[in-house]
C-alpha cells in the first residue's frame, strides 16, 4: 500500500506534517517502538509508530529520525497523547532527512493503525493469502462467538497446513490447534519459550529456530502495543510479558509471503491480547485501590467495603471470598535501568495461573497491582481447607515456580531475578496488611537466596533464617570474619580442618561421641580440635551463646 492511502482511511486519525512530496511511498509493514534505537528491528519500508517515550530533549530527534532513514523506513508517525502536539524539533529533523511524518490523534490506538496496514499489506502480497488474515480478523473480532487465537490457530492449519501454538511467556498453553495430532507437552512449552526469551534478550529478529525432540519450531514473538509501543525503551521491560506462536515448522526456508503472512497472523493475535489486557484493567484497579488503602492504614471497614466490591468480580457467583492470599514479587535486573513494576505485574499474572490450565481466561480471577518494582497479587480463595498434615491449602511457594524457572531463568540470562513470596491465607480484612507484610517479608528471604528464580512462602518465616536476610552486608562480613577467619587461616597454614569439625559439632549438637563418629575420628582428636577452636576465636563451645554465634556466622559466610 502506498503512504497516501493512509491518509484516506478518517478512522486511522492521521495528520500529514511534512513529506507530502514522498506520498508515494510503499508501505511494506508496521512497528510500533519507543527505543532510542530499534534499527535493529527494521527491514526497511516499514510505517514507524511511536509514541514519543525516547524523546528526553529536542536534541534526541536528529539521531533518531537518521536511524529510521539509514534503515529504509517508509513513514514515521508520532501519537499526540505523551506530549499533546508533535515536537518541532521533530518536524524539523524529518523534513532535513525527507522522512514523511504523521500525527497521529490521542483517540486512536496504534493497534487500529496496525491493524489497517497489517490488513492492507498482507492482501497486497500475499495474494489469494490475504483472504486467510482477512477471515482471522473478522472472526477474531467478531467478539467471543468468534473464538480469539484458537480460530486463528485452527485456520493456519486447515489453510496453510501449519500447527501452531501461542504459549505465555513462562511456558503456559493459551491456545492452540483443535484438530487430531500430539499436543504440546508442559516440557515442550517450558523449552520453548526459554528458547524465546534466551534468543529475544541477544536482540535476534524472530523467527528463532527450536529443536524440542524429532520436530523443528519456528518461534514467533508477539508484541501488542502495550508491550512494545510507548512505554517500552528496553528489551528487558518486555521479555518476560511477550507471548510467542510456535509454529511447527522450519521457517528458514519459507519464501517471503508466507513469513509476511505469519507476521501478520502474530500482530492480529497482539491486538487480541491489547483487548484482553484492557479488560483486565478494571482487575489491576481494583487490586490497587484495596493495595492503597492498606498501605495506608485505612480502617478496616473500608477495606473490607472495597473487597466486597472485588470480590464478584474475581469470583463470579461466589458474592464474596472466605479467604484472600497476598503473593508479592519483583523483578531485578543488574544495573537497574528498566522499570519493573509493570513486568513483574504481567509475569505475577501468568505465574498465578495453574500452569495446566489452557486459555488466557484463567487469570481473569486474579488481581495485580504494582507499587515502584514490586508486584502485589491480591488472589481470592473459594474455601481454605487443612491438609492430612496440618498445612493449609492454597498457593504454595515450593510448587509456584516449579514449570517456569527453565523459561524465566532463560529470560533473565544471567543478568536479572525473579523473587516471590506468599502469606498465609486471612479471611478479614483486618488480615491483609499484616498479609501483605508476610508476603514482602517472604519475598527478602527468598531474594537472599542463591538463584536466578527464587520463592518462600509463610511457613518459613517462623526460622531463624528469617533474620539474616536483613542484617546488612558490612555486618555479616564483619561478624563472620571475626569468628571464622582465625580458623580459615589455621586450616590453609596446617590443613587441621577445624571449620568442617564445627560444622559437625554443631549438627550433632554438641555430641562427642556421635560427632567422633560422623568425622571418624577418636573422641580426643575432636576434642583437641574443638579446644583449638574455642582457643584461636576466645569463644566457649559449651555455652549455648557461643554456639549460636558460631552458626549464624556458617550460615551466612
Amino acid at each position: 500500500m502506498r503512504l497516501r492511502a493512509l491518509l484516506d482511511t478518517d478512522a486511522l486519525g492521521l495528520r500529514l506534517l511534512g513529506g507530502e512530496e514522498e506520498l508515494d511511498r510503499a508501505v511494506r509493514g508496521v512497528m510500533t517502538t519507543d527505543l532510542r534505537d530499534p534499527s535493529r528491528y527494521l527491514s526497511g519500508g516499514e510505517l514507524v509508530l511511536t509514541g514519543l517515550a525516547w524523546r528526553r530533549d529536542p536534541a534526541d530527534s536528529e539521531p533518531f529520525v537518521r536511524l529510521l532513514v539509514q534503515a529504509g523506513v517508509a513513514a514515521l508517525a508520532a501519537g499526540e497523547a505523551e506530549l499533546g502536539d508533535v515536537p518541532d524539533d521533530l518536524a524539523v529533523a524529518c523534513a532535513r532527512h525527507r522522512l514523511p511524518l504523521f500525527a497521529v490523534h490521542e483517540s486512536v490506538a496504534f493497534a487500529t493503525i496496525t491493524e489497517h496496514v497489517v490488513r492492507q499489506v498482507s492482501g497486497e502480497r500475499a495474494g489469494d493469502l490475504a483472504a486467510v488474515v482477512d477471515r482471522h480478523r473478522r472472526m477474531m473480532t467478531s467478539g467471543p462467538a468468534g473464538g480469539g487465537p484458537d480460530v486463528v490457530l485452527d485456520l493456519l492449519g486447515t489453510d496453510l497446513d501449519l500447527r501452531a501454538w501461542v504459549l505465555s511467556p513462562a511456558g503456559r498453553l493459551i491456545a492452540g490447534p483443535k484438530e487430531a495430532g500430539p499436543a504440546l507437552t508442559p516440557e515442550v512449552c517450558a523449552r520453548l519459550a526459554a528458547e524465546q526469551l534466551a534468543a529475544a534478550r541477544t536482540g535476534r529478529r524472530g523467527p528463532h529456530r527450536a529443536q524440542a525432540g524429532t520436530a523443528t519450531y519456528s518461534l514467533f514473538p508477539i508484541r501488542g502495543s502495550g508491550r512494545s509501543g510507548p512505554a517500552a525503551r528496553d528489551v528487558r521491560e518486555t521479555v518476560l510479558s511477550d507471548w510467542l506462536l510456535a509454529v511447527e515448522a522450519d521457517a528458514g526456508d519459507w519464501p517471503e509471503e508466507r513469513l509476511d503472512l505469519v507476521h501478520g497472523v502474530t500482530q492480529l493475535i497482539a491486538v487480541e491480547r491489547d483487548r484482553r489486557d484492557a479488560a483486565r484493567t478494571v482487575r489491576r484497579r481494583l487490586a490497587q485501590e484495596v493495595l492503597e488503602l492498606v498501605q495506608s492504614g485505612a480502617a478496616p471497614a473500608e477495606i473490607a467495603a472495597r473487597l466486597r466490591v472485588a470480590a464478584p468480580v474475581l469470583l463470579p457467583g461466589l458474592g464474596t471470598a472466605p479467604h484472600w492470599q497476598v503473593v508479592v514479587a519483583r523483578v531485578e535486573w543488574d544495573g537497574g535501568d528498566p522499570e519493573t513494576g509493570p513486568a513483574a505485574q504481567s509475569l505475577l499474572e501468568e505465574i498465578l495461573v495453574d500452569p495446566l490450565a489452557t486459555g488466557p481466561e484463567p487469570s481473569d480471577r486474579i488481581a495485580v497491582a504494582h507499587t515502584g518494582d514490586e508486584a502485589v497479587a491480591l488472589v481470592p480463595l473459594p474455601a481454605v481447607s487443612t491438609e492430612h498434615d496440618g498445612s493449609e491449602s492454597g498457593i504454595l511457594a515450593e510448587t509456584l515456580l516449579a514449570t517456569v524457572r527453565e523459561p524465566l531463568t532463560a529470560g533473565l540470562d544471567e543478568d536479572g531475578r525473579v523473587t516471590l513470596g506468599v502469606s498465609a491465607a486471612v479471611h478479614s480484612a483486618e488480615g491483609l496488611r499484616g498479609a501483605l507484610e508476610e508476603a514482602r517479608h517472604a519475598r527478602r528471604v527468598a531474594a537472599a537466596r542463591t538463584g536466578r528464580v527464587c520463592a518462600a512462602g509463610h511457613q518459613e518465616l517462623a526460622s531463624h533464617v528469617l533474620l539474616l536476610p536483613f542484617v546488612p552486608d558490612d555486618v555479616r562480613r564483619a561478624f563472620t570474619a571475626r569468628l571464622l577467619d582465625p580458623l580459615r587461616d589455621y586450616d590453609r597454614r596446617h590443613r587441621a580442618e577445624l571449620i568442617p569439625t564445627l560444622e559437625a559439632f554443631l549438627a550433632c549438637d554438641g555430641s562427642w561421641t556421635r560427632c567422633a563418629a560422623r568425622l571418624h575420628l577418636h573422641v580426643n582428636t575432636l576434642r583437641y580440635r574443638v579446644g583449638r577452636i574455642e582457643q584461636l576465636t576466645s569463644r566457649d563451645l559449651s555455652r549455648l551463646e557461643d554456639k549460636l554465634d558460631f552458626f549464624l556466622a556458617l550460615r551466612m559466610s
